[in-house]
C-alpha cells in the first residue's frame, strides 16, 4: 500500500504504508487511511511529529536487513511529510491522506 498525503499550497507526498502509518501515529492519529487534519490541529501535529523524530534520531541505528540497502532513518523519510505540514501551517490549511491508486 502507499499513502499520499495533501494539502492545497504544497505538493502532494507520497510514503510506503509502513512508513506512513508511523508517521500517523507519530502526529497522535491513528492509521486510519483515509483521513484528515483540520487547519487548526496541524500546528499541533507538527509538533508531534518532529519531537518523535527527533527522540527517534537519539536512539542507536539498527542495521539494515540487506546488506545492500542502506539504512533510512526516520527522520529522514519523514522530512518531506514535515514540509508538507509546515506549508499547511503557514497557509492555514488542512491536510489529509488518502490510499494511492495506480492506473496501469
Amino acid at each position: 500500500m502507499l499513502v499520499t498525503f495533501s494539502t492545497d499550497n504544497y505538493p502532494n507526498i507520497t510514503m510506503f504504508g509502513d512508513d506512513a502509518l508511523a508517521m500517523l501515529k507519530m502526529m497522535g492519529h491513528s492509521a486510519t487511511v483515509p483521513g484528515s487534519i483540520r487547519a487548526e490541529d496541524v500546528s499541533h501535529a507538527l509538533d508531534l511529529l518532529t519531537s518523535s523524530m527527533a527522540a527517534d534520531k537519539a536512539l542507536p541505528k539498527v542495521a539494515a536487513k540487506n546488506d545492500e540497502e542502506p539504512v533510512v532513518s526516520t527522520a529522514h523519510r519523514g522530512m518531506p511529510l514535515v514540509e508538507l505540514l509546515t506549508a499547511a501551517v503557514h497557509a492555514n490549511d488542512y491536510v489529509m491522506w488518502n490510499e494511492s491508486t495506480f492506473i496501469k
